[in-house]
């Protein structure tokens, strides 16, 4: 039996990365390939990756929202609501 490749850090990932993977997780859960113990590793692994877009996102549509004119200004982290 091949031995599955460590999954890359989910801190470490893009959101296009993330959500791809997350994508490849949701296709194979609903194909009913994975047996019971793989399964609740890609759902706590989905559940992971979920979470990674979503704060992505956040920070995403907080710079936006901070837009000036034609600029994009960064956004400090620490202005998040809720942080």
């Amino acid at each position: 039996m091949a031995k599955t490749p460590t999954p890359k850090p989910v801190a470490e990932l893009s959101f296009e990365q993330a959500l791809e993977e997350l994508d490849a997780l949701v296709r194979k859960m609903e194909s009913g390939e994975l047996g019971l113990d793989e399964a609740i590793a890609a759902y706590r692994r989905g559940a992971e990756l979920a979470k990674h877009c979503q704060g992505k996102l956040a920070v995403a549509e907080q710079e936006i929202r901070k837009l000036d004119g034609e600029m994009l200004t960064p956004l400090d982290p620490s202005e998040l609501r809720g942080a």
